[in-house]
Order: structure tokens, then C-alpha cells, then sequence
């Protein structure tokens, strides 16, 4: 019997068998899933099929600038400085009378003294940075992926110290007594803050920037009389623009730095979304007239896009501090890095670098004492988005747990850069004659025309007809607010 079966179906009985069923199969007019989807398993109409290819080129931009944007935007931040203050290892940028409305910069803090640089370890090989005690900084690739912290949270435990910057894949002999960490990129952005002290009439930066100014560069292998003098340009009054590009020329932006840096600078799977798009290391960037076309629309929509995300809000509330307030994490509970649950939250993240700059540890682990919270809200108690046309009061609860300083600060909801009113320093802060109520509570005002009841001292001038995030700042966080016992209350809308 199993003889005869396996007679029947070899040779020419399967092949009948075969087709018999192919025979049935298109009588009944069944095909597979696939190509009953796809135009009956025909290739489709040519103009479908350019119009299609089209779309996908325009979504590949659009994912290309989301997953760009952390690098573009201190590309920004470098090409501006580089253009008002000059480049170089040696140049030291730092707002000695504090920063304020005249830097277009994402949420820059008007309260702490900063120095930023960009260092370009591809010219100069690895650099040695001094970094003065008492710092409150970082270094970051130009993806702004945490090197390492520099101060309380860093390895120094802000008593300073010298630290090694090695470039990308570097197999050379490190010397010993650095804190040496290897950049991921050539490029790196050195961003320290130096913290004032309360003077007379409010923060006095003096000291502040004198710390700032101990900071010393130079490269490992320098000879010492040929090592740049450091410069210290005072980077405060003048209007620079430090954002990153809104046209096309994002694309060229983006082109050179994937030329400049080495191939181990970011993931396959990123290269490849820029490959499809034309943008591969070392190859011709030449776009089609469409191509252009829908580049620059990429660069129109997709931080409309981003916008919009961070307007309706994320659906599983993982951005909110409290149950019952309106305050946001800007991680919205990823890591400094946006890892959660074993992938990167490339929404969060895009959002993030909208309005921001600057990603670490310190800013995002439970530091007592050391590091920094940066709770804000962009609506009223009543849910509303805050508009500068509006007058508001938020009240703190006595002894903000700041061992640093406390601050709140506005900010254009767009982009983070401070509304240019009359003030130029929208921001309030504990070094100053701040008024405060009988039980020790502070009452901070904001609106178009300092209201009536408000202090001249707790008062913020927004814009009118734009509206604006109110951002917290807690220095040297204490436990109280990690466990929640002291809360900000929620902006409210007065008359």
C-alpha cells in the first residue's frame, strides 16, 4: 500500500495533481493576500507608483529630522557663538551679567552664570579640560548623549579636576590622573554653570565668573608655550541667534556632519533613514527638484509636528509631576538618555530638543542635594494654555527645597527663548528681596502689566497674545520634593 502511494504521487501524477489545483484555485478567482491587496498582482499605474515613492521619500524627512534633531540643535547653538564669538578650543563664551532675552537660545537659565564652548577633537586630538571646583556641568557628544557630569554628580564631586576628552574610537595610551572618557562624536559641547552669590541687590556674579574664568583647555599632546591663551569673551547684551536652522539649508546642515564625523557616530538604522534620503558619508548630495521640494516641507512640518505632540499632550501621563497639577517632567520618566522599558522615546526626546538643550544624569536622577529638577507648566489650574495677554500667580510653599537656589523663569512655548519684553530677564529667583507672604510662601506674578497686588520684586512681564511655559527651577533638590511633601501650586488666572 505504501508502494502504491508513493507511486501515485511521483513523477507525473503530482504534477497532475497540481494542476488540477491551480486549475480549481483560479476558478474559484482566489489569490493570495497580498496581491489581492496590491492592484490583483499587477504592478501598479505609474503615476501611482511616483507619487507613492514620493510619499515615502517625504516621510523618511520627516523621521530623519526627528531622529537629527538633538544634534541640529547644538549645531545651532555652535554655528551662532562660532559666528559672533569665534571658534577655537581657547574661546570661552561666558555670560558674565547673566544671559537674558537678547541670546536665542532653547530655556536658557538667566540664574546661573554659563560658559559653553564646542571643541573639535578630529583637529586637535584629545584635549584636557581644567575644570574649576564648584561647577554645575557636563560634557555631551554633539547628539547630546551625556559624556560624563561635571561637579557634584561628576567624578570630581565638585572639587575640579582635570578631565580627558578622547576622540571617536581612540587606541592611543591614556595617561593616568585624567578623568578621561571617550566622545562618540569629534565634536563635543562643553556646557558649565557657575552658581552667584546674593549680593546687595540681588545676585551678585562676581565670583561666579571668576570660578568660570580658572577653566583652562589645551590639547594633551600640546607644547606648553605654544597652547592658546584662553579667551573669555563677555557674551552678555548682544544679540546672537543660536537656534538651528528653519529652512533647507537644515539638510546641508546635516550633510556636512554626517561627512565630518566617523561612521561609528550614530546607529545603521539612523544612516539609513538619511541613505534614503541621499545623505550617505562621503557621497554627493543631490537632491531632485522634488527631492528639494519635499525637504523643505520636512523642515515646515515636521516641527509643527512636534509642536502638536506636546500640545495634546501624551496620553499615558507619564510627563506629569503630580496627579493633581499641571507641572510636566520635560523626560516625561525616560533616563537622561530617553531610554523606558528597553527602547528610546524618540517623541519625548524631539520635543525635549525643541524647547531645550542639555541632557544629563544630574538633571534627571534623585540627587539630594546635588542635582537639579526643572518642573514647568504651560497650563493654568484650570487646564488652560497660559497666555501672555493674561495675568497669573503661582505660589511656592515656604522653603522651596533649593539648597542652591530656586528659580522660575518664562519661556516662548515654541522654541524655549526667553519673551523680549522691557525686563530682558524674565526670571525670578532666591537671591533676590523677593517678597513673601506671613507664612514664609512666595506669590510670583505674571502678566503683560505688573497687576496691581504684585510686588514689583515677584513680578515676570510676559507678551501679550503669545503664549509662554512657566519652568521651576530647584538647584541642590531636597527630599521634600522628591517624596512630594512640598508641591509648587498650580499658575492661576486673575483679574
Amino acid at each position: 500500500m505504501k508502494h502504491t502511494l508513493r507511486n501515485l504521487l511521483s513523477g507525473g501524477a503530482v504534477t497532475a495533481l497540481v494542476s488540477v489545483a491551480s486549475f480549481a484555485m483560479a476558478q474559484d478567482g482566489a489569490i493570495p493576500p497580498l496581491m489581492e491587496q496590491i492592484n490583483g498582482g499587477n504592478w501598479l499605474d505609474p503615476a501611482e507608483a511616483q507619487e507613492l515613492v514620493d510619499e515615502l521619500y517625504y516621510q523618511r524627512a520627516i523621521q530623519a529630522y526627528y531622529l537629527m534633531q538633538p544634534m541640529m540643535n547644538v549645531v545651532g547653538m555652535r554655528d551662532g557663538s562660532e559666528a559672533e564669538f569665534g571658534a577655537g578650543y581657547n574661546v570661552l563664551p561666558i555670560w558674565k551679567d547673566r544671559m537674558d532675552s537678547r541670546t536665542w537660545v532653547p530655556t536658557p537659565n538667566a540664574d546661573v552664570i554659563y560658559s559653553m564652548n564646542y571643541l573639535d577633537l578630529k583637529e586637535t586630538g584629545p584635549l584636557v579640560v581644567a575644570a574649576p571646583p564648584n561647577v554645575i556641568g557636563m560634557f555631551t557628544d554633539f547628539f547630546q548623549r551625556t559624556i560624563t557630569d561635571v561637579g557634584a554628580v561628576g567624578p570630581d564631586r565638585a572639587r575640579g579636576g582635570l578631565y580627558l576628552l578622547l576622540p571617536p574610537n581612540y587606541d592611543g595610551p591614556i595617561p593616568s590622573s585624567y578623568f578621561a572618557f571617550e566622545s562618540p562624536t569629534y565634536n563635543v559641547f562643553l556646557f558649565f554653570r557657575t552658581v552667584m552669590e546674593k549680593g546687595d541687590d540681588g545676585p551678585d556674579p562676581t565670583a561666579a565668573v571668576a570660578l568660570a574664568e580658572q577653566t583652562r583647555i589645551y590639547p594633551l599632546s600640546g607644547i606648553e608655550r605654544d597652547v592658546k591663551p584662553m579667551e573669555f569673551p563677555n557674551a552678555s547684551g548682544i544679540r546672537v541667534n543660536m537656534m538651528y536652522p528653519v529652512d533647507a539649508t537644515y539638510w546641508d546642515k546635516v550633510k556636512e556632519f554626517v561627512d565630518y564625523e566617523p561612521l561609528s557616530a550614530m546607529d545603521v538604522e539612523t544612516r539609513g533613514v538619511l541613505a534614503a534620503l541621499g545623505i550617505i558619508k562621503g557621497a554627493p548630495f543631490e537632491p531632485t527638484e522634488a527631492q528639494k521640494e519635499a525637504l523643505a516641507k520636512a523642515v515646515e512640518v515636521a516641527p509643527k509636528m512636534i509642536l502638536a505632540g506636546r500640545q495634546m499632550g501624551r496620553a499615558d501621563g507619564r510627563n506629569k509631576y503630580y496627579e493633581d497639577r499641571q507641572y510636566e517632567n520635560a523626560w516625561g520618566g525616560t533616563t537622561a538618555e530617553w531610554y523606558r522599558d528597553g527602547y528610546i522615546d524618540i517623541d519625548q526626546r524631539a520635543s525635549y530638543f525643541q524647547y531645550a538643550y542639555s541632557s544629563a544624569p544630574a538633571m534627571v536622577m534623585r540627587t539630594i542635594g546635588a542635582g537639579s529638577k526643572y518642573p514647568n507648566a504651560t497650563r493654568d489650574a484650570d487646564g488652560e494654555f497660559l497666555n501672555g495677554s493674561n495675568n497669573y500667580m503661582m505660589r511656592l510653599p515656604p522653603n522651596p527645597p533649593a539648597a542652591l537656589f530656586w528659580a522660575v523663569t518664562a519661556y516662548n512655548v515654541t522654541d524655549g527663548t526667553m519673551p523680549e519684553t522691557e525686563q530682558l530677564l524674565p526670571s525670578i529667583n532666591g537671591f533676590y528681596d523677593v517678597e513673601k507672604t506671613e507664612d514664609g510662601s512666595i506669590e510670583l506674578w505674571f502678566g503683560p502689566d505688573k497687576p496691581a497686588d504684585a510686588p514689583e520684586s515677584n513680578w515676570i512681564q510676559t507678551v501679550p497674545e503669545r503664549n509662554f511655559l512657566a519652568a521651576l527651577r530647584l538647584y541642590g533638590t531636597g527630599v521634600e520634593f522628591f517624596d512630594l511633601t512640598w508641591r509648587p501650586d498650580d499658575l492661576v488666572k486673575v483679574d
